[in-house]
């Protein structure tokens, strides 16, 4: 682990905290303060640090990497802040973007043509973390003439898959 100054502010933040608590049960300055001392990082790394991720949405960023990206789908949305800000894929063929991201997963709908459009690319980011969480990430590649004129990302709920007709029908027996 890297200490940064956030790192060291919660810390000193809980290891506060601890003492004035254990401060409450024994008046003893010297005991206080090493009780606090062995009690600080399992209160702040078995209490503190997991309520945080739980409740913001902070995720890891990385850059950019085909392979990554074609190795790991669940863990793309890592790598597509980088991919959008950086605009590597603007101006790029659909040959390259196939090379770069592999095959679409779905192509959107146009109301127009009555049917998907293949001009219109998108593909599943994976779920950010975090208990609050009830919606997926996901990327569209527009194209124009051949090539890539935007990219955005937006999100959609989570959908459960229902039971199919014979799991119903098992359900139904018991």
């Amino acid at each position: 682990m890297i200490p940064s100054v956030t790192l060291i502010v919660f810390l000193l933040i809980v290891f506060i905290l601890v003492f004035l608590f254990v401060n409450t049960i024994d008046k003893r300055k010297w005991l206080t303060f090493i009780i606090s001392v062995i009690a600080t990082p399992f209160v702040y790394f078995y209490g503190f640090y997991p309520m945080v991720n739980i409740f913001s949405s902070y995720h890891h960023e990385k850059y950019f990497d085909s392979s990554s990206w074609k190795d790991n789908p669940s863990l793309r949305y890592e790598m597509s802040d980088d991919l959008v800000e950086s605009k590597e894929l603007i101006g790029r063929s659909k040959g390259d973007v196939k090379f770069l991201l592999g095959n679409y997963e779905w192509l959107s709908w146009n109301d127009s043509i009555h049917g998907k459009d293949a001009n219109y690319w998108n593909y599943g980011l994976g779920i950010e973390p975090g208990a609050m969480n009830d919606q997926k990430d996901n990327m569209l590649i527009v194209f124009k003439n051949n090539k890539v004129v935007d990219v955005e990302l937006y999100q959609a709920p989570i959908l459960e898959l229902e039971p199919t007709g014979s799991e119903q029908n098992e359900d139904a027996e018991e």
